[in-house]
């Protein structure tokens, strides 16, 4: 048995509707528990949940020992972003739809966080990729990312032209509507709507997948993730780049982004028995013909 939790943040998707009594109800339920219960700053604002305290993900990530998110997995992906280098564990209740990272269900809360917070529980953790816009020579652009790096023409072009390089050696020129590099949490979002495979969360590898490939033989390709990737614009006007929610319009010609694997690692808790196969079986239906 682990240790017991001691002090949680709870952070909300909190223009949801329902969100204020449904966070409220968490809230309760932890100290409850036990523990003491910090508040993320936009979520006790926007809420008016301020009994709490209202704190920064900085603040938040140096006083507790555990995070509660409760939304989609946009909103652990925020979270996790600016939590991760504080090694705290992040714990996911879905309010949202899909939820691959925030897997337990609203209604069932209660039951699974009881033996989490004392101690019994399934851990993971999950590649960050970090990265950067040079432009003449200067750093224009910083951003983390918890599920993909995605370069994208602009919205009146018709593709854009990319020219990458893999640790430093030339690898291809692709006239595609975008590229995706996805960490492997990101394998099952994005970068797998767009062809590319799922990767485990234990495999240390990314994968590129390009966006609507002008040449049907650019396919997606999976990379060892000791290496950095540059992705130098070469052609197409507006092009941008999103690291996961973080973007930068307007990219020039000659602009490189470049994403690495991140110094850290985001943890997540999950509820005993946890099993990463399960949860790929239910969101994607993988039992659907089944009786």
């Amino acid at each position: 048995m682990k240790s017991r939790f001691r002090h949680a943040a709870l952070v909300g998707k909190y223009n949801a509707l329902g969100s204020r009594s449904v966070l409220d109800e968490v809230a309760r339920f932890l100290i409850g528990q036990g523990l003491e219960v910090s508040m993320e700053h936009e979520t006790a604002l926007n809420t008016g949940l301020t009994d709490y305290g209202a704190l920064t993900p900085a603040q938040l990530g140096r006083c507790c020992d555990i995070a509660v998110v409760v939304g989609g997995d946009g909103t652990m992906l925020g979270i996790a972003r600016q939590m991760a280098r504080f090694n705290i564990p992040l714990v996911g209740i879905n309010q949202g739809r899909l939820g691959f990272i925030t897997d337990i269900p609203i209604g069932e809360f209660a039951a699974a966080l009881a033996p989490m917070i004392a101690g019994s529980y399934e851990e993971e953790h999950r590649t960050m990729l970090e990265g950067s816009v040079r432009r003449d020579g200067e750093t224009i652009f910083e951003a983390f990312a918890l599920n993909d790096v995605v370069v994208s023409r602009g919205a009146t072009s018709s593709m854009v032209e990319l020219k990458i390089d893999i640790g430093g050696e030339f690898v291809a020129n692709l006239r595609a509507d975008g590229l995706i590099v996805a960490s492997p949490t990101g394998s099952t979002a994005y970068a797998l709507s767009a062809g590319g495979p799922i990767l485990h969360h234990s495999i240390p590898g990314l994968v590129l997948v390009p966006i609507a490939p002008h040449d049907l033989s650019n396919r997606p390709i999976v990379l060892p993730d000791s290496g950095e990737i540059s992705v130098e614009i070469v052609a197409g006007r507006d092009a941008s780049v999103n690291f996961d929610m973080q973007s930068l319009a307007s990219l020039l010609h000659g602009d490189r982004i470049t994403v690495r694997r991140a110094a850290f690692q985001a943890r997540f808790l999950h509820p005993p028995g946890w099993s990463y196969y399960a949860t790929l079986r239910r969101k994607l239906h993988w039992n659907s013909g089944t009786s």
